[in-house]
Protein backbone atom coordinates (compact mmCIF):
# COMPACT_ATOMS: atom_id res chain seq x y z
CA UNK A 1 0.00 0.00 0.00
CA UNK A 2 0.93 3.58 -0.62
CA UNK A 3 2.37 6.06 2.03
CA UNK A 4 -0.51 8.29 2.49
CA UNK A 5 -0.35 8.71 6.03
CA UNK A 6 3.25 9.10 6.47
CA UNK A 7 2.47 12.92 7.05
CA UNK A 8 -0.15 12.44 9.68
CA UNK A 9 0.17 15.06 13.08
CA UNK A 10 -1.42 12.23 15.07
CA UNK A 11 0.63 9.17 13.92
CA UNK A 12 3.95 11.24 14.41
CA UNK A 13 2.80 11.94 18.42
CA UNK A 14 1.73 8.36 18.40
CA UNK A 15 5.14 7.63 17.80
CA UNK A 16 6.91 10.08 19.69
CA UNK A 17 5.04 9.25 22.91
CA UNK A 18 5.72 5.77 22.29
CA UNK A 19 9.68 6.33 22.21
CA UNK A 20 9.23 8.70 25.24
CA UNK A 21 7.43 5.69 27.06
CA UNK A 22 10.27 3.19 25.57
CA UNK A 23 12.50 5.73 27.00
CA UNK A 24 11.16 6.03 30.53
CA UNK A 25 10.90 2.36 30.47
CA UNK A 26 14.54 1.97 30.01
CA UNK A 27 15.71 4.85 32.39
CA UNK A 28 13.33 3.19 35.30
CA UNK A 29 14.39 0.06 34.96
CA UNK A 30 18.47 1.13 35.07
CA UNK A 31 17.11 2.79 38.02
CA UNK A 32 15.36 -0.26 39.83
CA UNK A 33 18.20 -2.71 38.37
CA UNK A 34 20.87 -0.55 40.27
CA UNK A 35 18.74 -0.30 43.49
CA UNK A 36 17.99 -4.33 44.27
CA UNK A 37 21.31 -5.18 44.62
CA UNK A 38 21.44 -2.00 46.92
CA UNK A 39 18.51 -4.06 49.00
CA UNK A 40 19.77 -7.12 48.98
CA UNK A 41 23.76 -6.28 49.50
CA UNK A 42 23.66 -3.17 52.20
CA UNK A 43 20.37 -4.29 53.91
CA UNK A 44 22.37 -4.61 57.22
CA UNK A 45 24.19 -1.34 56.71
CA UNK A 46 20.53 0.53 56.02
CA UNK A 47 19.15 -1.13 58.55
CA UNK A 48 21.51 0.23 61.29
CA UNK A 49 21.12 3.37 59.34
CA UNK A 50 17.39 3.18 60.17
CA UNK A 51 17.93 2.31 63.18
CA UNK A 52 20.01 4.87 64.59
CA UNK A 53 17.56 7.38 62.82
CA UNK A 54 14.35 6.15 64.32
CA UNK A 55 15.55 4.14 67.07
CA UNK A 56 14.61 0.13 67.42
CA UNK A 57 10.91 1.01 67.22
CA UNK A 58 11.29 0.80 63.60
CA UNK A 59 12.41 -3.32 63.67
CA UNK A 60 15.19 -4.52 60.90
CA UNK A 61 14.66 -3.21 57.56
CA UNK A 62 12.52 -5.22 54.93
CA UNK A 63 15.36 -4.75 52.13
CA UNK A 64 14.16 -8.19 50.82
CA UNK A 65 10.54 -6.67 50.30
CA UNK A 66 11.88 -3.42 48.81
CA UNK A 67 14.07 -5.46 46.66
CA UNK A 68 11.12 -7.52 45.48
CA UNK A 69 9.19 -4.24 44.79
CA UNK A 70 11.69 -3.17 42.85
CA UNK A 71 12.41 -6.61 40.76
CA UNK A 72 8.52 -6.41 40.28
CA UNK A 73 8.64 -3.29 39.00
CA UNK A 74 11.58 -3.97 36.37
CA UNK A 75 9.51 -6.79 34.99
CA UNK A 76 6.70 -4.44 35.04
CA UNK A 77 9.02 -1.69 33.12
CA UNK A 78 10.43 -4.64 30.63
CA UNK A 79 6.46 -5.57 29.83
CA UNK A 80 5.82 -1.97 29.47
CA UNK A 81 8.77 -0.87 26.84
CA UNK A 82 7.83 -4.26 24.89
CA UNK A 83 3.86 -3.13 24.71
CA UNK A 84 5.33 0.23 23.41
CA UNK A 85 7.48 -1.49 20.72
CA UNK A 86 4.53 -3.51 19.29
CA UNK A 87 1.76 -0.17 19.45
CA UNK A 88 4.58 1.73 17.62
CA UNK A 89 4.55 -0.89 15.02
CA UNK A 90 1.05 -0.88 14.45
CA UNK A 91 1.53 3.22 14.27
CA UNK A 92 3.68 2.58 11.75
CA UNK A 93 1.21 0.00 9.58
CA UNK A 94 -1.49 2.39 9.83
CA UNK A 95 1.22 5.20 8.29
CA UNK A 96 2.02 2.94 5.71
CA UNK A 97 -1.48 2.49 5.09
CA UNK A 98 -1.71 -0.97 6.07
CA UNK A 99 -3.60 -1.50 9.16
CA UNK A 100 -5.12 -4.38 8.68
CA UNK A 101 -2.08 -6.62 8.42
CA UNK A 102 -1.71 -10.05 9.47
CA UNK A 103 1.19 -8.73 11.91
CA UNK A 104 -1.13 -6.18 13.89
CA UNK A 105 -3.74 -9.19 15.29
CA UNK A 106 -0.64 -10.71 16.33
CA UNK A 107 0.91 -7.66 18.08
CA UNK A 108 -2.95 -6.09 19.62
CA UNK A 109 -2.98 -10.00 21.22
CA UNK A 110 0.67 -10.20 22.27
CA UNK A 111 0.29 -6.49 23.80
CA UNK A 112 -3.39 -7.72 25.19
CA UNK A 113 -0.81 -11.10 27.38
CA UNK A 114 1.32 -8.07 28.28
CA UNK A 115 -0.93 -5.70 29.86
CA UNK A 116 -2.57 -9.28 31.56
CA UNK A 117 1.19 -9.63 33.06
CA UNK A 118 1.25 -6.60 34.32
CA UNK A 119 -1.91 -7.22 35.80
CA UNK A 120 -0.96 -10.07 37.19
CA UNK A 121 2.16 -8.71 39.08
CA UNK A 122 0.37 -6.13 40.29
CA UNK A 123 -1.30 -8.49 42.95
CA UNK A 124 1.95 -9.28 44.78
CA UNK A 125 2.86 -5.98 44.59
CA UNK A 126 0.18 -4.72 45.95
CA UNK A 127 0.70 -7.11 49.15
CA UNK A 128 4.53 -6.04 49.53
CA UNK A 129 3.67 -2.56 49.41
CA UNK A 130 1.04 -3.44 52.17
CA UNK A 131 3.99 -4.92 54.14
CA UNK A 132 6.29 -2.21 53.69
CA UNK A 133 3.60 0.59 54.77
CA UNK A 134 3.06 -2.13 57.86
CA UNK A 135 6.83 -1.07 58.28
CA UNK A 136 6.44 2.42 58.11
CA UNK A 137 3.97 3.15 60.43
CA UNK A 138 6.50 1.61 63.36
CA UNK A 139 8.27 4.82 62.28
CA UNK A 140 5.84 7.67 63.00
CA UNK A 141 8.01 10.13 60.43
CA UNK A 142 8.18 7.79 57.15
CA UNK A 143 5.55 7.35 54.56
CA UNK A 144 5.32 4.91 52.21
CA UNK A 145 2.56 4.63 49.30
CA UNK A 146 2.74 1.61 47.31
CA UNK A 147 -0.11 1.47 45.30
CA UNK A 148 -0.86 -1.90 43.61
CA UNK A 149 -3.89 -4.46 43.39
CA UNK A 150 -6.01 -5.29 40.64
CA UNK A 151 -7.19 -2.54 38.56
CA UNK A 152 -10.64 -2.17 36.63
CA UNK A 153 -9.49 0.50 33.71
CA UNK A 154 -6.41 -2.56 33.11
CA UNK A 155 -8.42 -5.23 32.91
CA UNK A 156 -10.90 -3.84 30.97
CA UNK A 157 -8.01 -3.02 28.47
CA UNK A 158 -6.98 -6.15 28.62
CA UNK A 159 -10.53 -7.15 27.31
CA UNK A 160 -10.37 -4.82 24.86
CA UNK A 161 -7.08 -5.05 23.12
CA UNK A 162 -8.01 -9.19 23.02
CA UNK A 163 -11.00 -7.95 21.36
CA UNK A 164 -9.42 -5.62 19.06
CA UNK A 165 -7.10 -8.63 18.02
CA UNK A 166 -9.94 -10.89 17.05
CA UNK A 167 -11.04 -7.04 15.42
CA UNK A 168 -7.63 -7.42 13.19
CA UNK A 169 -7.94 -10.69 12.62
CA UNK A 170 -11.14 -10.44 11.03
CA UNK A 171 -10.86 -7.89 9.51
CA UNK A 172 -7.29 -9.42 7.50
CA UNK A 173 -9.30 -12.97 6.84
CA UNK A 174 -12.35 -10.78 5.03
CA UNK A 175 -9.76 -8.34 3.04
CA UNK A 176 -7.87 -11.50 1.73
CA UNK A 177 -11.35 -13.04 1.03
CA UNK A 178 -12.72 -10.12 -1.27
CA UNK A 179 -8.56 -9.73 -2.54
CA UNK A 180 -9.15 -13.14 -4.00
CA UNK A 181 -12.78 -12.68 -5.37
CA UNK A 182 -11.95 -9.49 -7.38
Amino acid sequence: MSNFRANDPLLLAGKIITLIAQGACVLGGLVLAALIPVMLFMQDTISAEVAAKYGEAAGAFPGLAFAGVFLIGLTILALAFMFFGKLRRIIGTVGEGDPFAPANAKRLNNMAWLMLGVQILMIPAGALGFYLAQWADEIETANINIDGGVDGTGILMVIVLFILARVFRHGTAMREDLEGTV
